[in-house]
């Protein structure tokens, strides 16, 4: 028999964290359930999760501060979070956490679960990866073990940043089209995922700064180029 998925989620109103918690667990999944961020972070290395859930207003600590303790024990587990924001500046800095996905208040339990897994589906499905890191100028990309090194510096990558620079560099010096990306990684092409990916772009930016030669170009109306002389 398969082991139930797990699910760490923190929310602190108790009725709707409670009708969540027996709602997945009704359709299979394992649910660990935190009132709090506080609760939530002295509790989520201590077990192995697939995917968190987390309310962003909480008390003691929010989801936002939460999700970056989290991302200090595991770089790549999916996050989705819960909020009754609607401000695009907050949706923004979800994304640049490495949410996932974001489900604004009231939502349907049947959104939820479907977004879930759509999330679960992309991450326990993906295609075999390169074995063979990629040269891109000066740096070395494993995608492997989602390293980005030049010289004696070595980033490790998130899931996204690492499956964006993956498409970048089989595309490399060809344009990349936003709309088969955002397909690709995060499976829906929608206003919000479009801006997730721009946010992710400007963090490979950042990555790739140190090799002047490098560039990741805005192809107006098309996508994105990755610019290199060395490819290997």
């Amino acid at each position: 028999m398969e082991d139930k998925v797990k699910i760490f989620m923190c929310e602190d109103d108790e009725n709707l964290g409670m009708l969540l918690r027996e709602y997945l667990q009704a359709k299979g999944y394992s649910v660990d359930l935190f009132p709090d961020g506080e609760a939530g972070s002295k509790n989520f290395s201590k077990e192995k999760y697939d995917l968190c859930i987390l309310d962003v207003m909480m008390p003691l600590k929010d989801g936002f501060t939460l999700a970056n303790e989290i991302r200090v024990f595991n770089a790549e587990i999916p996050i989705i979070f819960l909020t009754a924001k609607t401000l695009k500046e907050d949706i923004l800095e979800g994304f640049k956490l490495g949410a996932d996905d974001y489900l604004t208040k009231p939502f349907s339990m049947e959104e939820l679960l479907f977004r879930m897994e759509a999330i679960l589906r992309r991450v326990n499905g993906k295609k075999a990866v390169r074995e063979e890191p990629y040269v891109i100028g000066h740096f070395t990309f494993d995608v492997q073990k989602q390293t980005l090194q030049i010289g004696d510096k070595t980033t490790k990558l998130t899931t996204k940043e690492n499956d964006l620079l993956a498409l970048l560099c089989e595309n490399v010096n060809q344009v990349l089209e936003r709309n088969y990306a955002l397909k690709k990684i995060w499976g829906v092409v929608d206003y919000f995922n479009a801006r997730s990916m721009d946010v992710y772009i400007t963090k490979l930016r950042k990555l790739l700064k140190d090799d002047p030669d490098l560039e990741i170009m805005n192809i107006h109306g098309k996508g994105y180029k990755l610019i290199s002389s060395v490819v290997g």
